[in-house]
């Protein structure tokens, strides 16, 4: 059952529709909309009573769906459909933009040539603000040049993948064997998604962290509990076994909470939050830390916040030794 929040667009979209096609049957419109039959009567009896202030027979739409034929009467008011805001429209064709920056995109026939014509018709139906605000913003995937080709080719072929990959938040390069499964864009970076059998698990692997790329002759051949990540909250996963650490950072400071998970966030008044987040390990709360220098702190556990100021008192007197 959908709540209010689905329900309100939906009916928006539902009488226009009606409108335009007189007599549909109640299946095929409830086939349309992604609906069972008895929501969309539901939706049927709430429209019955809606209309102009005044509230009189003569105000309110009339519907009526006797014999499974919808007929929908005194509703010229919104007859028209929806149309997209300038924010709505702007959001929308900065992603179509970055799905035709997508390393996939080539190998879907046909997709190349079609987004251009989606993104011009929506500029054209949105009108020039939409456009303009759009326009204005660069979307650029990162891939390292060698890269790129060699995924694709072990995706193509079916073959197992060697890499020697850089982790940042260990300083480190680990030679990885991997069966490719996608490729995924977040956030403007294309990853290798596959079967990891130095972590034997499903890892996310940035392109342009690879520093060499091998095509194995083995096929590739991940496990059966190999599920696809979901990504549409982002790409740091934290595990419920990770360290809770707690932060307070000033209102320069909030990207914390917006760009990381958090498990609370509470306001602190003047723009200041205290936000509680998994760190998945020592050394990358520790750059979180020093990366927010004086617009935020670690404050608990104690241990973790000790450890943050011994590492920034030894950047600084690395920055004293220098100079």
């Amino acid at each position: 059952m959908s709540g209010s929040a689905d329900r309100l667009p939906r009916l928006l979209s539902l009488v226009p529709y009606l409108m335009s096609h007189p007599g549909a049957q109640v299946g095929e419109v409830a086939a349309m909309f992604g609906l069972s039959e008895k929501q969309l009567i539901d939706d049927l009896q709430l429209v019955w009573m809606c209309g102009l202030p005044g509230h009189t027979p003569g105000d309110l739409i009339d519907v009526s769906w006797d014999g499974g034929e919808i007929l929908i009467d005194n509703a010229d008011t919104i007859a028209r459909p929806l149309r997209l805001g300038i924010d709505e429209a702007s959001a929308l064709l900065v992603a179509l933009r970055m799905l035709a920056a997508t390393p996939q995109l080539a190998e879907v026939q046909g997709a190349g040539d079609a987004l251009p014509r989606v993104m011009a018709k929506l500029e054209q139906a949105a009108g020039e603000g939409a456009a303009t605000v759009s326009s204005q913003v660069a979307v650029d995937v990162d891939a390292a040049p060698d890269a790129l080709p060699r995924v694709r080719e072990g995706l193509t072929k079916g073959r197992r993948l060697s890499l020697r990959y850089y982790v940042p938040g260990r300083d480190e390069v680990t030679p990885r064997e991997v069966d490719p499964m996608r490729i995924v864009v977040v956030d403007g970076r294309a990853y290798l998604e596959g079967w990891c059998y130095r972590a034997e698990a499903m890892r996310l692997f940035r392109l342009d962290r690879m520093l060499g790329v091998d095509v194995l002759d083995v096929p590739a051949d991940p496990p059966a509990e190999a599920e696809p990540i979901d990504v549409a909250q982002g790409v740091f996963r934290p595990s419920p076994t990770d360290e809770l650490v707690e932060l307070e950072v000033s209102a320069a400071g909030r990207w914390v909470a917006e760009y990381y998970p958090c498990e609370q966030v509470t306001e602190l008044g003047e723009g200041r939050l205290r936000v509680a987040l998994r760190a998945r390990d020592r050394d990358w709360i520790l750059k979180l830390a020093l990366r927010l220098g004086d617009t935020g702190r670690v404050v608990a556990p104690p241990a973790m916040a000790e450890a943050v100021r011994q590492e920034a008192e030894r950047a600084l007197a690395l920055y004293a030794h220098r100079s």
